[in-house]
């Protein structure tokens, strides 16, 4: 029940932050088209999209784990057992990952409250607040974490094989 519950919640999560994707995109499109066409640039569609890309990357993390899509190295592990290959990667997620992703959503969290507190905002010609992005950094990294839960769940009750490319 708690695997579906947190593999459901990035997946929806993924599935929406994917649009953004879109909306960067459509912005790009219609800046080059104001730009080249009527020669008359925005002002505000760098800063906006530069936002919405940090967004949108740092929020796939959790969705990007649910589906195995992280970068790995499995020179040492592809030799072993599956039994085996299971406990030395619930170890890589205690060793390794979860001290990480708490890290990284404690500091997120404390980098996006004082940026919050500060009002701090963008330097460029149109100024946006920063902090909803250093938020979803904090975000991100719950969502993160709450997946390597689901992870080692699935390995530790076999339900996931430990993926290596061969």
């Amino acid at each position: 029940m708690l695997i579906k519950a947190i593999d459901g919640l990035n997946e929806v999560i993924g599935r929406i932050v994917s649009v953004v994707a879109v909306i960067f995109a459509a912005i790009i499109i219609f800046d080059v088209v104001m730009r080249y066409v009527f020669n008359d640039p925005t002002r505000w569609a760098f800063d906006v999209t530069k936002q919405l890309y940090g967004f949108y990357f740092v929020m796939l993390g959790g969705y990007a784990l649910r589906h195995q899509a992280h970068v790995r190295v499995d020179l040492v592990t592809e030799k072993l057992g599956l039994r085996v290959r299971r406990w030395v990667e619930v170890a890589g997620y205690l060793i390794f990952f979860f001290p990480f992703a708490w890290i990284f959503m404690t500091r997120s969290w404390d980098f996006g409250m004082r940026s919050w507190a500060q009002g701090e905002t963008t330097y460029g010609s149109v100024q946006l607040p920063v902090y909803p992005l250093k938020l979803a950094m904090a975000v991100a990294a719950g969502l993160l974490f709450l997946q390597g839960i689901s992870e080692v769940m699935k390995l530790v009750l076999g339900r996931e094989v430990p993926h290596h490319d061969s």
